[in-house]
């Protein structure tokens, strides 16, 4: 799966989530913006390391050098 794919599903699964705590945990205007905020707070913390990592794997830093003995 590509970049935009999994980007899409990451979108997706943030949207879901954030629907059904707000259908599930109905607490008033202020308790629903502060678990809007931790939902989407958690899905974009956990796309950012997932971007990491996947972009780091694409063109990593570190080349390793190989001696002549080895």
């Amino acid at each position: 799966m590509g970049f935009s794919v999994t980007t899409l599903v990451f979108a997706v699964i943030g949207i879901v989530a954030s629907l059904s705590t707000s259908i599930c945990f109905n607490r008033g205007p202020s308790a629903n913006l502060f678990h809007l905020t931790l939902v989407l707070t958690a899905t974009t913390c956990c796309w950012m390391m997932w971007a990491i990592v996947y972009l780091a794997q694409m063109k990593p830093l570190i080349v390793p050098i190989l001696s002549e003995g080895e």
